[in-house]
């Protein structure tokens, strides 16, 4: 149920209707912001999507936990007739079913490689506890040792795009929507 006033006629894309009517220049950077994580996220493919899917199950967006990288980006994020066009789903072998499932529990779960858990496990405390996060030693000589200072901050802002847009979707109760219209918004906001 969305938490604005959306018209009856608007019901079936109450985010495409916000982003038309309130704050437009604040949601169209929001959905440039997305677009970015799609398109130039260096991640392999599994990372990006286990980092994803954890930040979804904290968030609590539904919308965001149906999403799947390789099935759902091409159609939301290509941009017709450009032959350069890189999307995070070229990054590698997209996960199966099996994986996604698996995510919430990422620490005893055998399907996870040690820089997908470490994904994951960035991605849960920074949703959770970031002020521990920052200051855990130990977790970051791991980080260190797995991934580069690129790789980093590449899931760091990737990580921040899907906590904060997840919990806008999430709170204003716009994730109640299938993803054609969530994408087709997205699309129109970042090619402005």
């Amino acid at each position: 149920m969305a938490r604005i006033t959306v018209p009856d006629d608007q019901s079936h894309d109450p985010f495409g209707y916000a982003a038309r009517t309130h704050a437009v220049e604040i949601v169209g950077a929001s959905g440039a912001f997305a677009a970015a994580v799609y398109r130039h996220s260096a991640l392999p493919l599994r990372e990006f999507e286990g980092a994803r899917m954890r930040t979804a199950q904290i968030n609590g967006c539904m919308v965001c936990k149906d999403l799947r990288a390789k099935r759902d980006v091409p159609q939301l994020y290509s941009v017709a007739g450009d032959p350069h066009q890189k999307l995070v789903t070229d990054n590698g072998p997209a996960p199966d079913e099996a994986f996604y499932e698996a995510i919430a529990e990422w620490r005893t779960s055998p399907l996870f490689s040690e820089r997908e858990r470490l994904a994951i496990e960035f991605a849960e405390r920074f949703g959770t506890e970031p002020q521990a996060l920052a200051t855990d030693e130990d977790f970051w000589a791991r980080m260190n040792a797995a991934f580069s200072d690129a790789e980093i901050v590449d899931l760091a802002h990737c990580t921040a795009a899907w906590a904060g847009l997840g919990r806008v979707a999430h709170v204003l109760g716009f994730d109640t929507v299938c993803l054609a219209g969530l994408g087709n918004m997205t699309e129109r906001e970042a090619a402005e």
